[in-house]
């Protein structure tokens, strides 16, 4: 497959994120596994993997939630109490 971009690594990222909202909350180790799994790990690596999440949260697209854990979720949208 070769070595992802970040940009691919964090567009994987919000994809599981989008999929498994309402279903499952997913902390940071969940998500570095499962890009481990989906690129290999020897194509990508664990600083990789937070640089992803760094700019999914900075760009907006995800948010840190807090209830029992740090979680990574999708924002709440417009009206939806989060």
């Amino acid at each position: 497959m070769g070595t992802p971009t970040v940009d691919q690594v964090a567009e994987a990222m919000l994809e599981l994120v989008t999929v498994t909202k309402g279903k499952k909350n997913l902390k940071a180790p969940d998500l570095k596994k499962a890009m481990f799994e989906k690129f290999g790990e020897e194509n990508i690596d664990k600083k990789m993997c937070k640089l992803a999440i760094r700019q999914l949260i900075d760009g907006g697209q995800c948010i840190y939630s807090y209830f029992g854990g740090s979680y990574i979720t999708l924002p709440p949208e417009e009206g939806e109490e989060g």
